[in-house]
């Protein structure tokens, strides 16, 4: 007898880019009938123990999470944190880290785009992000909010705005993923490469020489403590989630899912 087993270990709150708090995804979730759930807002755990408590509170599992943004040989790569310690000293002190340079690129941004004609202060990017985060895609919501392009969609077109050579110049520093593959494993966490298929610079997709980098990086990150690779991802094709099983199956590592959802 088959028995459905939904879950989804891939969500952003308000405390990240998403739009919903960790209460209204975990009400969500178990209104759908999910049996596993995680937040994974972007360089936070602040949501965390919000979700916990809802989750306890409407007996729906939910496991911490995280994704930190991260490079490796001139590739960035996102990485999923799962089942870690939310009170670990060596992490929280990271965040912290994290947080303090993300706010620091925005003031770099907002500067570069007022160059650009776009009217956009930190204070009302930060009066539009109560939870704290502000990252590309509340730029893009404040700026339909003030009338400069239509949809948040817009922004992200190839060569415009939040995609032109000028803003995507204006970066900030990523972890390297062997570090934050340690951090995670340091607190407990188990770590899973989010969406492979979004990584650029590995070769044209399909191409024996795509396959083999991919392969390679697969390789190498498992020796440093990859626990599991994010096969099924709605960015993935249905070709690209059977070579990632695979290429879990090679390496014993963990296959996972996640919608990504944002709200």
């Amino acid at each position: 007898m088959s028995i459905d087993y939904k879950v989804d270990y891939h969500i952003h709150s308000y405390y990240s880019d998403g739009t919903m708090s960790p209460v209204e995804l975990v009400r969500k979730y178990h209104d759908e009938e999910y049996a596993i759930i995680s937040i994974t807002d972007h360089d936070g755990i602040d949501g965390v123990k919000e979700a916990l408590t809802a989750g306890e509170a409407l007996r729906i599992q939910v496991i911490t999470g995280v994704e930190f943004s991260t490079e490796y040989e001139g590739h960035e790569i996102h990485l999923l944190g799962y089942r870690f310690d939310p009170d670990n000293v060596a992490l929280k002190d990271k965040l912290t880290e994290l947080k303090a340079e993300r706010r620091a690129r925005n003031i770099r941004l907002v500067a570069k785009l007022s160059e650009m004609g776009y009217d956009i202060s930190m204070e009302e990017l930060e009066k539009s992000a109560p939870k704290g985060y502000v990252g590309k895609p509340v730029i893009a919501r404040l700026m339909v909010e003030k009338g400069y392009i239509p949809t948040v969609s817009a922004a992200f077109e190839p060569g415009r705005i939040l995609e032109s050579e000028e803003i995507k110049a204006i970066k900030r520093k990523k972890m390297n993923i062997i570090d934050a593959i340690e951090l995670i494993n340091g607190a407990g966490g188990m770590a899973v490469i989010a969406h492979p298929g979004k990584i650029k610079g590995l070769g044209e997709k399909g191409t024996v020489k795509y396959r083999e980098a991919l392969d390679g990086l697969i390789k190498d990150l498992k020796k440093a403590g990859l626990k599991g690779i994010e096969c099924f991802h709605p960015a993935h094709s249905e070709e690209e989630k059977m070579n990632f099983v695979n290429l879990a199956a090679k390496y014993h590592l963990h296959i996972t899912e996640g919608s990504d959802y944002h709200g």
